[in-house]
């Protein structure tokens, strides 16, 4: 029997599809919340290897896997995701932080 459950170490560096099909990325990193104990959003990475890099996140409630892709896509585009919050390869950007709100409505709700 199948079951849904994964380890994390198996969905950071997982491919992210757009809702146009392109590959936006993958996930960096998964960030949780300590107090309800739930995957709050995942950061997703964009560019290449020898583009610049950026990192965006994106609710995880948003992401659904895909069997056939063994990804994860989202209703979302790199256009979408240039419209919030990011950081640019290592600035200092305080991931926990989500008081500032976006106009896209796929970024942090918890």
């Amino acid at each position: 029997m199948q079951h849904t459950l994964v380890p994390s170490d198996r969905v950071e560096h997982a491919n992210v599809y757009g809702r146009d099909g392109a590959k936006l990325g993958t996930i960096e990193r998964l960030m949780l919340d300590k107090v309800s104990g739930t995957v709050a959003y995942a950061v997703i990475r964009t560019g290449g290897l020898l583009a610049t890099h950026h990192h965006y996140p994106v609710r995880w409630d948003e992401l659904r896997f895909d069997p056939a892709r063994q990804a994860f896509v989202v209703e979302l585009t790199l256009d979408d995701l240039r419209a919030g919050p990011s950081e640019f390869d290592e600035d200092g950007f305080d991931w926990g932080d989500r008081s500032r709100s976006y106009r896209h409505p796929h970024y942090w709700t918890v």
